[in-house]
């Protein structure tokens, strides 16, 4: 079992970890109110305004950008009762009933209606919408929408993917061959609408109050100030948008499975529930003797007994994963295996004709070109992820990716 390598400020899980990125956590660590060490999980890597992979408590403050602009983005996992030879070796088929199913990219307004969710209709045909077309949980959404939120942008992306490195995947346990559905996505336009709104407004207080900062993205509101109950309010919300949006994305992938095995929903989940958790977020928790900030960047929450999932990329797979309770990482762990190679220098490096090798015997786009930033080589070897952090998280299912869909 590794263990984690203190570095001034910085505890780290990362045993590949390069100068830039252990600077811009360094950094972030320095603020005065940083909660000693700040901790990087084994995926760390630099990103815009801190790190990717880091785990920052705080008191008394939050840095928006430290959040990022994809609010709540995260993972949802739902086990089926088939197995992955019972879907069958031929998922083409289903790959294109997904795309078909769950828009990609940039959805325009008025483009499409989510259906119900979790009530196992609605979405994919398999019950009745309710009244407007739009689901419960929508519905409820857009009753207390932030007003910097687009109205059309929130309704039209809600149940859709995006792009970049969100997917849906069809995988099989190593061990038992069981099939689940796994699916990464986040809060959408309405979560960067709301991070940039906020973002703006904390280098607003900065400069207003003639603040001078390290870096300008460790802008902060101050706990008590109007500003911050703002932007913690729009947060949560975007949170749930994010959590509601990826559980209508399962549901229509779900119908998407049932009407390629004629079989019902009962049939096709039975008891199983799915585990839906977050990795862009900032939420109080209490420790090191006090209430914390604790923000996780690109980390997800391992409590003890807490499930999680940690993929991988494109043909790698996933864990499903349960928390240790690790007091030093802030009961945290990666939420991935983490980019090792820019999508740049992954254009300019890798190849085509590599990427269609590497997604042999997988369902997937095709779309060797257009995907070549996602090529598995362009991201850290997971299953080294998995051994550098094995004191944070017990691994309950290794997956295997039988189907790729990736937004683009």
């Amino acid at each position: 079992m590794t263990k984690p390598t203190k570095i001034d400020q910085v505890l780290t899980w990362a045993t590949d970890l390069d100068d830039r990125t252990l600077a811009q956590a360094q950094t972030t660590a320095s603020m005065p109110f940083v909660e000693k060490p700040l901790a990087l999980m084994p995926d760390a890597h630099l990103g815009l305004g801190s790190t990717v992979g880091s785990v920052v408590a705080t008191s008394g403050a939050v840095m928006p950008a430290c959040v990022g602009v994809d609010i709540g983005c995260g993972m949802i996992a739902q086990r089926l009762t088939m197995s992955g030879a019972e879907l069958g070796p031929d998922l083409d088929a289903v790959h294109e009933g997904i795309a078909r199913t769950v828009p990609s990219g940039i959805p325009r307004a008025g483009r499409r209606k989510a259906g119900s969710h979790r009530g196992r209709g609605g979405v994919g045909g398999r019950g009745d919408k309710p009244q407007g077309g739009y689901s419960p949980a929508l519905q409820t959404l857009m009753k207390t929408r932030p007003d910097h939120a687009d109205e059309a942008k929130t309704l039209a992306q809600f149940g859709t993917l995006g792009s970049g490195n969100h997917f849906i995947e069809i995988c099989a346990d190593a061990d038992t061959d069981e099939a689940w559905i796994v699916l990464h996505s986040g809060s959408r336009n309405p979560g960067n609408t709301i991070a940039r709104h906020h973002i703006g407004a904390a280098k607003g207080v900065m400069k207003d109050f003639f603040i001078e900062l390290p870096d300008p993205d460790l802008a902060y509101l101050v706990e008590g100030r109007p500003e911050f109950d703002e932007y913690i309010e729009a947060m949560i919300w975007a949170q749930v948008y994010a959590f509601e949006n990826r559980q209508a994305m399962m549901d229509a992938v779900v119908g998407v499975v049932c009407t390629a095995l004629e079989a019902s929903v009962e049939q096709l989940l039975g008891d199983n529930e799915p585990v839906n958790c977050h990795h862009n977020y900032t939420t109080k928790e209490h420790h090191h003797g006090r209430d914390l900030w604790v923000t996780r960047k690109g980390a997800i929450l391992a409590r003890e007994g807490t499930l999680g999932v940690i993929p991988g990329s494109m043909a790698t797979g996933s864990f499903i994963v349960e928390g240790r309770g690790s007091k030093a990482s802030y009961c945290s762990a990666s939420h991935g295996a983490g980019r090792r190679m820019s999508r740049t220098a992954a254009r300019k490096r890798l190849t085509a004709e590599s990427l269609d090798e590497a997604m042999a015997n997988i369902a997937w786009n095709r779309q060797p070109d257009a995907l070549l930033d996602e090529h598995p080589d362009a991201y850290k070897d997971l299953g080294e992820v998995m051994e550098n952090q094995a004191d944070l998280v017990r691994i309950r299912h290794r997956l295997n990716t039988l189907l790729n869909y990736k937004g683009t």
